[in-house]
Formats: C-alpha cells, structure tokens, sequence
C-alpha cells in the first residue's frame, strides 16, 4: 500500500506580484483614464506615445495603491473567503517585498509622469495614491459605513488624470466624468457586499450591510441609482456629449435601474451578483459610449 503526498502549487512569485496589484481593477481605471485622454483632446486625436506613457505611468501609480492595499488589509482578507488566496494571506509574498514592490513600481510610475507626460498629470495621480491607500484603506475603511462613499473620489479620478495628461488641465468636463464614477461607486460596491455580507461581518470591517442591515443597504443601492442616471445625463445637457452618448446613457441606466429595483424589492444574492456583474459592464459601455460620440457627432 502506497501514501501519495498531494501539495498545493503556488503560482511563480512573478505571478504573486502581479496579483497584488489587483490588475482587472486597474485595468477598469486605466481604461477609464484613456478614454479621458481621448477626450480631453477637442478635434482629433492625441500622441500615440503620449497616450503610451500616460497609461505606463498611471498603471504603475495604481499598482502601487493596491499593492500597499493588500500590505494593509491582509489580516482582514486572511478572514474572508474572496481574499483569502491573495498572496500576502498565502504567505508567499513578504511585508518587506511588498513595500518594495510598491515603492519601486510607484516611483517609477512618477517619474514616467513626470518625465514623459507633465507634472500636473504627476501629481494629481500621487494624490490620488494616496487617496486610495491611506486615507481609504487605512482611515476611512475601518472607521464607518460610508468609506466607500466618501473614499470613492480617490477611485473616480482616473478620467480626470487621463485628461491632465493629454490638456495639462482638468476642466469641468473631466469632473463630470469623475463624478459619474463617484456616484456610480456606492451601488456598484454594495452590491458585492450584500451578497457577501457575511464575509465581511467575519472581516470586521463597518460594511453596510452589516451596520444597518440588509433593507436599509437596499434601498441605498436603489437610491444611488437614481442619482447615477441623474448624474450621467450631465455630459449632455452641458453639450459636452451629442445623441449617441444620450440614448446609450439612457437605454443603459434604463438596464442598470432594473437590476437596482429588483436588489430593492426582490432581494435574492443571485439578484446581487447579477447587479455587480452589469455595473462593471455598464461603466464600460458608459465611457466607450462618450468616446463614440466623440468622434462622431450627430
């Protein structure tokens, strides 16, 4: 009779590093920041190599922020099953190779910006570093209920960071732009944490769901909803948009506000992972939509 011996592979250490920088969010960002850069150009078309270094630049900035995330919330995702395999829970990466990895990609990040793209563009992606992995992940997500609320603007600013980059100037447009994503924020993320509230019940963290309860988050989503649909017709009414933008807006808050009505009234968590799954679709379609229009006016 023979024992066989089962272990677990890790993936290579490259990998786990990759990992840390949670890059199918920041590719969302960088995808958003681009289709800022694109924008922020009136007629025609901006540097190739511009858009190149910017992306590079804001990408690695990004990076850094969630790589300094996982650093600080790895006994919080030690207590959950969605994080419990990142690779600071896991062991596999070190607190030591973690700040490293963060300062070494995040200083190279600046000084690309710096170099390639402007200061403007520099900085304002530096602030929003630190928006996200310190005044968010460390103060504010901690502390209330609402830190996805109030942290979400360091989130929002990619638009305006690719519009920086390409005008060296953030004009009311790109704010708007920021601010759709700002109010898009809350009801995309409770809806993750309401069919997840019991990971982060474990997780100690002030989730709403947790705090107030499952109805009272409810009806936030279905409120934050409204706003978004409110807020995503702006770009039009301030004629910075034409009527491809207006009906895609418009058909996809139509879809977007049936999935918050139906977390409201007819709550199952399949209903929630359906809503979370759409408002990362939504967004993207959203901003692809904006480019559209852009570029072809009616």
């Amino acid at each position: 009779m023979t024992t066989q011996t089962v272990t677990s592979k890790h993936p290579p250490l490259a990998a786990q590093f990759w990992a840390l920088t949670k890059p199918r969010v920041t590719m969302m960002a960088v995808f958003c920041a681009v289709i800022g850069m694109y924008l922020g150009i009136p007629n025609g078309l901006p540097s190739l190599s511009l858009v190149l270094y910017a992306t590079v630049g804001i990408w690695l900035l990004t990076g850094a922020a969630f790589a300094v995330n996982c650093l600080a919330e790895r006994e919080v995702d030690a207590r959950m099953a969605r994080t419990a395999r990142r690779p600071m829970v896991m062991g596999d990466i070190t607190v030591t190779q973690t700040i490293i990895f963060a300062l070494v990609i995040g200083g190279a990040g600046m000084w690309v910006l710096y170099t390639f793209v402007n200061a403007l563009t520099m900085w304002l992606t530096f602030v929003t570093f630190l928006g996200y992995a310190i005044i968010y992940t460390m103060i504010l997500k901690p502390a209330t209920p609402q830190n996805i609320v109030i942290g979400g603007l360091s989130g929002a600013m990619p638009p305006a960071l690719g519009w920086a980059a390409v005008a060296n100037d953030v004009p009311m447009e790109a704010w708007l732009l920021v601010m759709i994503i700002f109010v898009w924020t809350p009801p995309h993320f409770w809806a993750l944490a309401l069919y997840r509230r019991d990971d982060y019940a474990r997780s100690g963290l002030p989730m709403l769901p947790v705090t107030h309860g499952m109805k009272f988050t409810q009806f936030h989503v279905w409120l934050y909803s409204i706003a978004l649909a409110a807020t995503t017709l702006l770009p039009y009414a301030v004629q910075m948009s034409g009527l491809i933008y207006l009906v895609s807006a418009v058909i996809l808050n139509a879809v977007f506000l049936h999935h918050a009505w139906k977390i409201y009234r007819h709550y199952t968590d399949l209903i929630a992972r359906k809503a979370f799954t759409w408002s990362i679709i939504y967004l993207g379609l959203l901003f692809l939509a904006l480019l559209v229009d852009h570029y072809i006016k009616i």
